[in-house]
Formats: C-alpha cells, structure tokens, sequence
C-alpha cells in the first residue's frame, strides 16, 4: 500500500507543482508523477534535517518543504526534458 500512496502524493504534488510554475511545462503526465515522488522524498529528508518529524495531526511544515522540493525538481526535470526532446528532434 505503500507505493500506492508514493504515487498518488506523487501526482498531486506534481500537478500542484505545475500549477504554481509560471508558463507551460512539456513534461508528461507519468514524468510529472515521478518528478513529484521525487519532490516528496527529497522535501521530507530535508524536513527531517530541519528537525521535523512526524506528527498525530497533519504536519503542514513536512507537506511545505515536499512542495518547494517538487517545485524545483518539475521545473528542472521539465527544462531537461524539454533540451532532451529537443536535440531528438533535431536529429531526425
């Protein structure tokens, strides 16, 4: 059950890291879904290096810094996508 949960937090944090991103991103949906599995695990290492740990209730603080971090790692990820898929298509 664990990995369902990875991935549907994955896809919420990656579409509300698209959204808050200026301007259009190209990276599909299953690579935005990464990105924001990715941004939940870097954003609760880095919670846990700021000493936040795990609540009873719901830790708004640890669910911040999973944002910020998949905020970054969308927008990074998609410009590479975008080089990426540029130099494909200049090769053909």
């Amino acid at each position: 059950m664990g990995w369902l949960w990875a991935i549907i937090v994955g896809f919420v944090l990656g579409l509300i890291a698209k959204a808050i991103i200026p301007g259009k991103q190209h990276s599909p949906l299953w690579l935005t879904t990464i990105f924001g599995i990715l941004g939940a695990i870097v954003g609760n290492a880095v919670a846990r290096g700021f000493g936040v740990e795990e609540t009873p209730g719901i830790d708004w603080s640890r669910h911040i810094f999973q944002l910020v971090a998949a905020v970054v790692i969308v927008a990074v990820g998609d410009m590479l996508y975008v080089r990426t898929l540029g130099r494909r298509r200049h090769r053909a």
